[in-house]
């Protein structure tokens, strides 16, 4: 191939990368709507407070439980296919959610709908780093970024068409908006970019490894996937109740609610800066510092705030550049560097079960909190300290990587 006709190919493929993270916004929108929208479906539907906790985050059970079974369907399906079968998924389930009658039925939209939003997010993963393969870093962090943009889009889109009819209303809109996306990906986006493989050689031209753990049971791996698990019940503690938190503890209205709450989504838009910070500097001692950080302005946002709406706008920005912006991008990518290269698809695997699987539980934690101790210690005790735990995790990890980077330059 020619350098003119690469360079065509490559436009052309950035252009269908485009249309499949558009499709991508969909998913974060709809992961972002139950949220602003719990108040309405707890009072329709009877339920107290840690059951709506709970079916606000028990999507990420879904996602965490979908991450090993879809690398296999990967290997049987053509990725595309995959990506639009997730998203058929998570629209229809989406949609389901504005007919549920009960804590049951609900549960289950809300499950199947992490299963769909798994799926489409590993596949379009494996697109995006195997085709830019010399740009995978910044192939991964455009997800985030995406999904920032879905983050403020989906709560105020939702409010707004929640107070021009009712709470189903938003539900079946966001569901109907996947079969828009499904359509673009049909026409626009073809096999020969979503279906390219990396030369096996690529590997053996990589130069030699050193520092970095042969399996992902290994130290370093291992504890920041466990600082992963205290960030996500940090994160989606503060989705799933946060606006509940404004609207029935502080009086907000839902658009109010849902503006403050849209500025987290801004936040994650640093998530390309956060990965390039990763590549560049320590990413540990980056971590530390991020989580920290996340910590002072998830503690302040659930007690130090009063109801000053721009405060809480602010520090709904700070916390999410700092915990998705600057954490969740280095604590993947972190993952994935402290292995080498070849488990690199376990340690995709590990990161995403490490944050969902327990983030599924995070809502119905913070609500059983709550109705124990109240609002503003439930939100130091969860928000801000797994955040704090989680930083400690980082540099505990940073320490056991510089013992290995000695001994592997000790044994050369």
């Amino acid at each position: 191939m020619n350098a003119h006709s690469s360079r065509t190919s490559d436009k052309a493929a950035l252009g269908m990368f485009c249309v499949l993270l558009v499709s991508y916004i969909v998913n974060a929108m709809d992961r972002q709507l139950f949220s602003v929208l719990a108040t309405d479906v707890r009072n329709a539907l009877n339920l107290g407070l840690p059951q709506i906790g709970l079916a606000a985050t028990v999507f990420t059970l879904g996602m965490g439980l979908a991450g090993v079974p879809t690398g296999y369907l990967l290997e049987k399906m053509s990725r595309r296919s995959v990506a639009m079968l997730g998203l058929v998924i998570f629209s229809a389930a989406t949609y389901l959610t504005a007919y549920a009658t009960g804590m049951s039925d609900l549960l289950v939209y809300r499950f199947i709908s992490g299963l769909g939003e798994a799926m489409q997010l590993t596949a379009l993963l494996a697109i995006g780093t195997t085709y830019f393969h010399s740009h995978r870093a910044v192939a991964a962090s455009s997800l985030n970024f995406t999904y920032g943009i879905g983050a403020v889009l989906g709560p105020n889109i939702g409010a707004a068409i929640l107070g021009a009819t009712h709470w189903q209303a938003p539900f079946i809109v966001f569901g109907l908006l996947g079969a828009v996306a499904l359509v673009l990906i049909v026409l626009l986006v073809r096999p020969w970019f979503t279906e390219v493989r990396v030369s096996d050689d690529t590997a053996a031209d990589a130069p030699l490894e050193t520092g970095v753990a042969e399996t992902v049971w290994a130290w370093t791996p291992m504890t920041l996937a466990l600082a992963t698990v205290f960030a996500g019940l940090s994160i989606y503690g503060y989705l799933g109740l946060y606006p509940t938190y404004l609207r029935e503890a502080l009086g907000f209205a839902p658009g109010q609610a849902a503006l403050a709450v849209s500025f987290y989504g801004f936040g994650a838009l640093l998530s390309l800066l956060g990965g390039w910070l990763g590549d560049r500097y320590d990413y540990r001692r980056l971590l530390f510092v991020a989580l920290l950080l996340s910590a002072i302005a998830g503690g302040l946002l659930f007690g130090g705030l009063e109801k000053s709406l721009p405060l809480h706008i602010l520090f709904s920005f700070v916390f999410g550049g700092a915990i998705s912006g600057m954490a969740y991008a280095n604590l993947s990518a972190g993952i994935i560097k402290s292995v080498k290269r070849s488990k690199a698809s376990q340690a995709s695997g590990l990161f995403v079960a490490a944050l969902y699987i327990p983030a599924a539980f995070a809502g119905y934690l913070l609500g059983e909190l709550k109705v124990a101790f109240g609002w503003t210690v439930a939100g130091l005790v969860q928000v801000a300290g797994c955040a704090v735990i989680a930083a400690i995790l980082a540099i505990a990890a940073r320490a056991s990587g510089k013992r290995a980077g000695q001994s592997a330059t000790a044994r050369s």
